[in-house]
């Protein structure tokens, strides 16, 4: 399993978010490409970049830094936020990003998906499905910037793509999402049970390696991590077996 860190970005400055909520946003001081740099040379081949803005309003607001950071040409970028027609994914994947991430269309217009992931590549889109547990313990999908809860479930949004071509698939528990409370590995687990095939990547409530080992064990390809990262949590040299240059 691979770390990949994350850099989310809104009206330009780096944040995190609590629980997915633009009212409870921390801010940090390190610019963009100032983390790339430092995520870079601690090892790291991709990272993950979420534009905030164009997760909730639809437009890539913070696109100029992401092309920014895409001409580096360093380190592999993972980008998401507000890619919800063809053109903006033409763009971005033009522009040098390695991979896009479509969210909230993955649930409101499947047949598009299901037609991107035939045209740009299984290995250049990903979907994103950011999942509020609910009290039957169901994974509820949440779209438009987590702002709202969808009629799916996280098993029922995958059946859509049953007969597509996918191999990647990023999943946030939502609830946990920036507040470093350990992942949810009971989820994971069983995405990995149901969709042995997906390479699964797991997000939210990462705290330090041990965590990291976790997620190994319970078959997830990859770790999303923001806040840890960030506020340096996690030791350099516990970070190394999962960073593929180290």
């Amino acid at each position: 399993m691979k770390l990949i860190p994350a850099i989310d970005l809104r009206a330009g400055r780096c944040v995190r978010l609590l629980h997915g909520d633009f009212e409870a946003e921390t801010r940090y001081p390190a610019d963009a490409h100032s983390l790339l740099v430092k995520y870079r040379d601690a090892g790291a081949d991709w990272l993950h970049i979420v534009d905030l803005d164009g997760a909730r309003d639809g437009a890539p607001d913070n696109r100029a830094i992401i092309v920014a950071l895409a001409a580096q040409k360093s380190v592999n970028l993972q980008v998401g936020g507000g890619l919800r027609n063809t053109a903006a994914l033409a763009q971005m994947l033009d522009s040098g990003v390695a991979r896009v991430v479509v969210g909230s269309a993955a649930v409101s217009q499947v047949e598009q998906v299901q037609a991107w992931l035939a045209h740009f590549g299984v290995e250049r889109v990903a979907l994103a499905f950011d999942v509020f547990i609910d009290d039957s313990g169901l994974p509820r999908v949440m779209t438009h910037g987590w702002q709202r809860q969808s009629e799916y479930s996280l098993w029922d949004a995958l059946d859509n793509y049953s007969a597509s071509p996918l191999k990647h698939v990023l999943c946030t528990d939502v609830g946990r999402d920036g507040a470093l409370t350990g992942p949810n590995l009971d989820l994971y687990r069983e995405a990995v049970r149901r969709y042995p095939k997906i390479a699964w990547q797991a997000s939210g409530g990462i705290r330090n390696a041990c965590d990291l080992r976790a997620l190994s064990e319970a078959g997830a390809a990859a770790a999303i991590s923001g806040k840890a990262l960030l506020e340096n949590l996690i030791p350099m040299e516990e970070l190394q077996p999962f960073l593929p240059n180290a």
